[in-house]
């Protein structure tokens, strides 16, 4: 396989692969799809924060304080650059998950003039393919409003099927809400006929890059939606950071869904108005050495090009698929080609529990994700109980897949079947 980097170099700027696993083995971690693992330049710029700028951003007039707040706000310029936004775009938030529920908030808090209140009659769209993440909030909001919550389905190789896509996003469609990337059958979502649908009918597509923003370009202009969400920890970056993009227009006109300090503009014992975004979605202290770790780890993939790590990722995952085809009492579960597809290749054995899968494997240093992937009614769909994940990233080659496949071999020795 041709490298357009070389993984075993990349590990070593992830101090965790010096870890020695059970029996002695080293660390084959395929779980990146529900956290990425962490290189110095990451570790070292959020210690930098903590040990030299250290204060609340936006407050005070001393050194400290001017000094983090550049710092802060030039992640959030970083981050902007690396999906192609304005800087007044982006929004820090604790999660992908807290950017999602932050746009349902805000529209639930919506006053009934406005382009984002729902009411009974109004339609909100997603697709079987949903993580937890971005099913639930709509839910909550549909309840609350009445707006009637309805999905596209998926065919047989786990794919959406789009064609009843005029039915689906209807002309009282008002949100559709879709995954870029499913985390678990590593199904790729073609946009455009989405997008173009659901602006035809002045609905706003909201996209769920939890999975693809780590992996592959995003360009938010070219796509056309109107929000984004991913996290901070699937991209190299620290946990309790995520992103919310909107358009500009859209952010300035919508309500904020926390209030408090920081995220006005005057207070009366009566009133308040709230500041522009993106202050206005930045109630209080905000986390500062998060967002100056993830604009180190946004700067890493960066520097070694996101084209680079997709096609790394494309090439890789065609060898793994090839090397399970080749498995006897193994099924790939979702696409089993590498067109429109990410680096996640979920799995079942026959006779073995998904759980039991993942034990043994952790027996010989291999770390994979287990169980329903946060994605019930998707498993439900399939007939799962749940399934076994292997996620790869820059820091994995052929010799882990190598080790991922032995595994199964050893667990299915062990369960003698």
């Amino acid at each position: 396989m041709k490298q357009m980097f070389t993984p075993a170099k990349i590990k070593e700027d992830f101090p965790i692969f010096k870890k020695v696993m059970r029996g002695g083995n080293r660390l084959v971690y395929l779980d990146s799809g529900a956290t990425s693992q962490k290189p110095f330049a990451v570790l070292d710029a959020e210690r930098d924060f903590y040990e030299n700028h250290n204060a609340a951003v936006h407050r005070g007039a001393h050194l400290l304080a001017e000094e983090a707040s550049l710092a802060y706000e030039g992640a959030r310029e970083v981050l902007a650059e690396f999906i192609n936004a304005q800087s007044d775009e982006v929004i820090f938030t604790k999660s992908a998950t807290e950017s999602i529920n932050a746009i349902a908030y805000s529209f639930g808090n919506s006053l009934p003039n406005s382009r984002f209140a729902l009411k009974p009659g109004d339609r909100i769209v997603v697709s079987e393919l949903e993580h937890h993440a971005n099913l639930i909030p709509w839910q909550q909001l549909a309840k609350r409003t009445g707006a009637e919550l309805v999905w596209f389905s998926i065919d047989d190789d786990g794919r959406l099927d789009l064609s009843d896509i005029k039915n689906v996003i209807s002309e009282t469609t008002k949100i559709v809400a879709i995954t870029h990337q499913s985390n678990v059958l590593g199904t790729i979502v073609p946009l455009d006929s989405i997008v173009d649908r659901a602006h035809a009918v002045g609905a706003v597509v909201v996209l769920d890059a939890c999975q693809s923003a780590p992996h592959f370009a995003i360009d938010v202009k070219t796509l056309g939606i109107d929000f984004l969400a991913f996290s901070g920890h699937k991209a190299l970056g620290p946990t309790g950071v995520g992103i919310l993009w909107g358009r500009a227009q859209y952010l300035n006109e919508m309500e904020p869904f926390l209030t408090g300090g920081s995220m006005i503009e005057s207070v009366t014992m009566t009133e308040a108005k709230w500041a522009p975004a993106p202050k206005k979605f930045e109630a209080g202290v905000p986390n500062m050495a998060q967002a100056i770790g993830l604009a180190a780890a946004v700067k890493y993939l960066t520097k070694l090009g996101m084209n680079n790590v997709a096609q790394h990722e494309r090439e890789l995952t065609a060898y793994a698929l090839d090397k399970f085809a080749a498995l006897q009492g193994v099924k790939v579960i979702g696409p089993k080609d590498n067109v429109n597809r990410g680096s996640v290749i979920s799995f079942t054995m026959d006779g073995i529990h998904p759980h039991d899968v993942g034990q043994v494997l952790d027996q010989y240093g291999v770390a994979v994700r287990t169980g329903h992937h946060c994605a019930w009614p998707l498993m439900k769909k399939l007939g799962l109980v749940g399934t076994t994940r292997a996620s790869f990233y820059i820091y994995n080659d052929e010799a882990d897949v190598d080790a991922l496949i032995a595994s199964i071999g050893e667990a299915q020795k062990y369960f003698k079947v």
